[in-house]
C-alpha cells in the first residue's frame, strides 16, 4: 500500500525499537505512543494500517485486529534524530482500550 521501504534507521542504537507516536491527520490530537520494531514498521507500510511491537505480549500487534479500531495509515514522518515516528492516522473507532477517543486523557495538574 505505501510501499515497502524502509527508513534507513539504526536498530541497534534504537535497540530494536522505535517510538511511534499516532496523531489523528485532520484535527492533529495526539492519539497514543506505541513502540515499533522492523518488522511492524514494515507490515505498516506494506498493508497501510497501523503495527506496533507490543512490549508486554511479545509480538506484533495491528491496532482494530480484535476491537475493529483500526488506524489507517496517512503519513509517516521520521524527526530529525531518527529516533522517532510521528504517525498520521484516519482512527476509526475509539483509540484507547478504556473507550477514550485518546489515550492521553488524564490531566496531571
Amino acid at each position: 500500500m505505501l510501499g515497502k521501504r524502509l527508513p534507513k534507521l539504526n536498530w541497534k542504537k534504537l535497540k530494536g525499537l522505535i517510538p511511534a507516536i499516532t496523531q489523528d491527520f485532520k484535527t492533529g490530537k495526539v492519539l497514543m505512543l506505541g513502540f515499533m520494531n522492523k518488522a511492524a514498521l514494515k507490515k505498516t507500510l506494506t498493508e497501510g494500517k497501523v503495527t506496533y511491537w507490543s512490549r508486554t505480549r511479545k509480538k506484533l500487534w495491528t491496532k482494530g485486529e480484535t476491537s475493529g479500531n483500526f488506524q489507517l495509515v496517512k503519513q509517516i514522518w521520521l524527526d530529525c534524530d531518527n529516533d522517532t515516528l510521528l504517525i498520521k492516522v484516519k482512527q476509526i473507532g475509539k483509540v484507547c482500550h478504556t473507550g477514550h477517543k485518546t489515550c492521553f486523557y488524564q490531566k496531571i495538574k
